[in-house]
Protein backbone atom coordinates (compact mmCIF):
# COMPACT_ATOMS: atom_id res chain seq x y z
CA UNK A 1 0.00 0.00 0.00
CA UNK A 2 0.93 3.72 -0.60
CA UNK A 3 1.46 4.21 3.06
CA UNK A 4 3.32 1.47 4.14
CA UNK A 5 5.47 2.20 1.10
CA UNK A 6 6.33 5.68 2.15
CA UNK A 7 6.68 4.23 5.82
CA UNK A 8 9.17 1.53 5.04
CA UNK A 9 12.46 4.06 4.06
CA UNK A 10 11.86 5.42 7.93
CA UNK A 11 11.93 2.12 9.12
CA UNK A 12 14.66 0.57 7.31
CA UNK A 13 16.61 3.66 8.64
CA UNK A 14 15.71 3.17 11.78
CA UNK A 15 16.74 -0.95 11.63
CA UNK A 16 20.05 0.18 10.45
CA UNK A 17 21.19 2.56 13.16
CA UNK A 18 19.61 -0.41 15.76
CA UNK A 19 22.04 -3.14 13.89
CA UNK A 20 25.08 -0.99 13.73
CA UNK A 21 24.79 0.23 17.40
CA UNK A 22 24.62 3.67 17.39
CA UNK A 23 24.17 5.23 20.21
CA UNK A 24 22.41 8.84 19.52
CA UNK A 25 20.11 11.10 21.53
CA UNK A 26 17.06 12.25 20.95
CA UNK A 27 16.18 15.77 22.54
CA UNK A 28 12.41 16.51 23.18
CA UNK A 29 11.40 19.28 21.75
CA UNK A 30 9.64 20.70 25.24
CA UNK A 31 13.11 20.86 26.47
CA UNK A 32 12.78 17.51 28.85
CA UNK A 33 14.92 14.80 29.10
CA UNK A 34 16.76 13.64 26.40
CA UNK A 35 15.88 10.45 25.39
CA UNK A 36 17.80 7.62 23.36
CA UNK A 37 16.83 7.38 19.37
CA UNK A 38 16.95 3.65 19.96
CA UNK A 39 17.83 0.70 22.45
CA UNK A 40 20.34 -1.49 20.81
CA UNK A 41 19.74 -3.43 25.06
CA UNK A 42 16.21 -3.91 24.51
CA UNK A 43 15.56 -7.41 25.36
CA UNK A 44 12.62 -9.15 24.47
CA UNK A 45 13.19 -11.75 27.21
CA UNK A 46 10.87 -11.37 30.40
CA UNK A 47 8.85 -8.37 28.79
CA UNK A 48 5.33 -8.99 28.69
CA UNK A 49 5.04 -8.72 24.69
CA UNK A 50 1.15 -8.91 24.22
CA UNK A 51 0.71 -5.61 26.69
CA UNK A 52 4.32 -4.19 24.60
CA UNK A 53 2.76 -5.01 21.68
CA UNK A 54 -0.63 -2.97 22.14
CA UNK A 55 1.05 -0.21 24.19
CA UNK A 56 3.60 0.16 20.97
CA UNK A 57 1.30 -0.02 18.05
CA UNK A 58 -1.34 2.33 19.18
CA UNK A 59 0.80 4.63 20.24
CA UNK A 60 2.82 4.72 16.54
CA UNK A 61 -0.90 4.71 15.12
CA UNK A 62 -2.18 7.49 17.08
CA UNK A 63 1.58 9.66 16.57
CA UNK A 64 0.96 9.00 12.75
CA UNK A 65 -2.73 10.08 12.90
CA UNK A 66 -1.95 13.19 14.84
CA UNK A 67 0.87 13.70 12.00
CA UNK A 68 -1.67 13.75 9.49
CA UNK A 69 -4.28 15.62 11.57
CA UNK A 70 -1.48 18.84 11.64
CA UNK A 71 -1.06 17.79 7.82
CA UNK A 72 -4.39 18.96 7.14
CA UNK A 73 -4.95 21.49 9.16
CA UNK A 74 -1.74 23.20 7.49
CA UNK A 75 -3.27 22.65 4.01
CA UNK A 76 -5.96 25.04 5.04
CA UNK A 77 -4.06 27.42 7.72
CA UNK A 78 -0.71 27.12 6.74
CA UNK A 79 -0.38 30.76 5.93
CA UNK A 80 -2.86 32.13 8.91
CA UNK A 81 -1.94 33.78 11.48
CA UNK A 82 -1.96 30.60 13.46
CA UNK A 83 0.44 28.52 10.51
CA UNK A 84 3.42 29.07 12.84
CA UNK A 85 1.67 27.42 15.99
CA UNK A 86 0.01 24.86 14.58
CA UNK A 87 3.56 24.14 12.26
CA UNK A 88 5.40 24.19 16.18
CA UNK A 89 2.68 21.52 17.16
CA UNK A 90 3.22 19.32 14.16
CA UNK A 91 7.29 19.61 14.31
CA UNK A 92 7.07 18.00 17.64
CA UNK A 93 4.31 15.25 16.53
CA UNK A 94 7.25 14.21 14.19
CA UNK A 95 9.74 13.43 16.24
CA UNK A 96 7.05 11.72 18.31
CA UNK A 97 6.60 9.14 15.21
CA UNK A 98 9.91 9.16 14.42
CA UNK A 99 10.80 7.74 17.67
CA UNK A 100 7.58 5.47 17.68
CA UNK A 101 9.12 4.38 14.36
CA UNK A 102 12.39 3.45 16.21
CA UNK A 103 10.21 1.71 19.10
CA UNK A 104 9.13 -0.65 16.58
CA UNK A 105 11.95 -2.13 15.07
CA UNK A 106 13.76 -2.27 18.77
CA UNK A 107 10.78 -4.33 20.48
CA UNK A 108 9.64 -6.02 16.93
CA UNK A 109 6.20 -4.91 16.78
CA UNK A 110 4.19 -4.49 13.53
CA UNK A 111 1.86 -1.65 12.65
CA UNK A 112 -1.59 -1.56 12.31
CA UNK A 113 -3.28 -2.52 9.36
CA UNK A 114 -5.54 0.39 9.54
CA UNK A 115 -2.38 3.03 8.79
CA UNK A 116 -4.34 3.79 5.29
CA UNK A 117 -7.26 4.16 6.88
CA UNK A 118 -5.76 6.86 9.45
CA UNK A 119 -3.85 8.78 7.19
CA UNK A 120 -7.04 9.81 4.73
CA UNK A 121 -8.96 9.85 8.41
CA UNK A 122 -6.54 11.98 10.28
CA UNK A 123 -5.95 14.39 7.20
CA UNK A 124 -9.95 15.01 6.56
CA UNK A 125 -10.56 16.00 10.29
CA UNK A 126 -7.47 17.89 10.50
CA UNK A 127 -8.86 19.97 7.47
CA UNK A 128 -12.29 19.44 8.25
CA UNK A 129 -11.73 21.59 11.48
CA UNK A 130 -9.46 23.90 10.04
CA UNK A 131 -12.49 24.90 7.69
CA UNK A 132 -14.43 25.66 10.64
CA UNK A 133 -12.07 28.55 11.15
CA UNK A 134 -9.01 29.16 13.53
CA UNK A 135 -11.32 28.25 16.70
CA UNK A 136 -11.91 24.87 14.88
CA UNK A 137 -8.71 24.03 14.34
CA UNK A 138 -7.95 24.49 18.21
CA UNK A 139 -11.16 22.66 19.36
CA UNK A 140 -9.78 19.80 17.47
CA UNK A 141 -6.29 20.02 19.12
CA UNK A 142 -8.07 20.27 22.28
CA UNK A 143 -10.57 17.03 21.86
CA UNK A 144 -7.35 15.43 20.40
CA UNK A 145 -4.56 15.83 22.39
CA UNK A 146 -6.43 15.45 25.62
CA UNK A 147 -7.60 11.82 24.55
CA UNK A 148 -3.98 10.82 23.77
CA UNK A 149 -3.02 12.43 27.50
CA UNK A 150 -5.74 10.90 28.76
CA UNK A 151 -4.35 7.26 27.32
CA UNK A 152 -1.01 7.67 27.67
CA UNK A 153 -1.20 8.03 31.17
CA UNK A 154 -3.60 4.59 31.21
CA UNK A 155 -0.23 3.39 29.44
CA UNK A 156 1.71 4.80 32.27
CA UNK A 157 -0.39 3.06 35.30
CA UNK A 158 -0.04 -0.12 32.78
CA UNK A 159 3.88 -0.12 32.76
CA UNK A 160 4.37 1.03 36.40
CA UNK A 161 2.08 -1.95 37.78
CA UNK A 162 4.20 -4.40 35.46
CA UNK A 163 7.40 -3.19 36.19
CA UNK A 164 8.66 0.52 36.61
CA UNK A 165 12.44 -0.44 36.09
CA UNK A 166 11.61 -3.04 33.41
CA UNK A 167 10.01 -0.80 31.13
CA UNK A 168 12.23 2.31 32.39
CA UNK A 169 12.87 3.44 29.09
CA UNK A 170 9.75 3.16 27.48
CA UNK A 171 7.85 4.90 30.30
CA UNK A 172 10.48 7.54 30.09
CA UNK A 173 9.28 8.37 26.16
CA UNK A 174 5.64 7.88 26.82
CA UNK A 175 6.02 10.25 30.25
CA UNK A 176 7.40 12.81 27.97
CA UNK A 177 5.13 12.36 24.79
CA UNK A 178 2.30 13.18 27.50
CA UNK A 179 3.56 15.99 28.71
CA UNK A 180 4.53 17.07 25.19
CA UNK A 181 0.57 16.60 24.05
CA UNK A 182 -0.95 18.44 27.11
CA UNK A 183 1.06 21.40 26.03
CA UNK A 184 -0.55 21.16 22.72
CA UNK A 185 -3.89 20.68 24.41
CA UNK A 186 -3.21 24.45 26.36
CA UNK A 187 -2.29 25.87 23.38
CA UNK A 188 -5.33 24.95 22.02
CA UNK A 189 -6.92 26.43 25.10
CA UNK A 190 -5.40 29.64 24.76
CA UNK A 191 -6.03 30.47 20.74
CA UNK A 192 -9.57 30.24 21.62
CA UNK A 193 -11.00 26.43 21.28
CA UNK A 194 -13.88 27.05 23.15
CA UNK A 195 -15.13 29.44 21.41
CA UNK A 196 -15.41 27.59 18.28
CA UNK A 197 -18.88 27.27 17.03
CA UNK A 198 -20.99 23.93 18.71
CA UNK A 199 -17.81 23.50 20.61
CA UNK A 200 -18.72 20.71 23.44
CA UNK A 201 -20.64 18.76 19.94
CA UNK A 202 -17.58 19.04 18.17
CA UNK A 203 -15.02 17.67 21.06
CA UNK A 204 -17.38 15.09 22.27
CA UNK A 205 -17.70 13.76 18.28
CA UNK A 206 -13.55 13.55 17.99
CA UNK A 207 -13.12 11.95 21.17
CA UNK A 208 -15.18 9.14 20.40
CA UNK A 209 -13.45 8.79 17.58
CA UNK A 210 -10.04 8.66 19.28
CA UNK A 211 -11.56 5.91 21.76
CA UNK A 212 -12.70 3.93 18.65
CA UNK A 213 -9.58 4.65 16.73
CA UNK A 214 -7.45 3.42 19.99
CA UNK A 215 -9.27 -0.06 20.37
CA UNK A 216 -9.05 -1.06 16.86
CA UNK A 217 -5.18 -0.11 16.61
CA UNK A 218 -4.30 -1.50 19.47
CA UNK A 219 -5.98 -5.08 18.71
CA UNK A 220 -5.49 -5.29 14.33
Amino acid sequence: MEVAAAAAPAVRCALRRCRAGLRGRWASPAGGVPLRLCSTRVTLEGINKPVIDRIIRVDHAGEYGANRIYAGQMAVLGRSSVGPVIQQMWNQEKDHLKKFNELMVAYRVRPTVLLPFWNVAGFVLGAGSALLGKKGAMACTVAVEESISDHYNSQIRTLIEEDPEKYKELLQVIKQFRDDEWEHHDIGLEYDAEAAPAYSILKTAIQLGCKAAIFLSERI
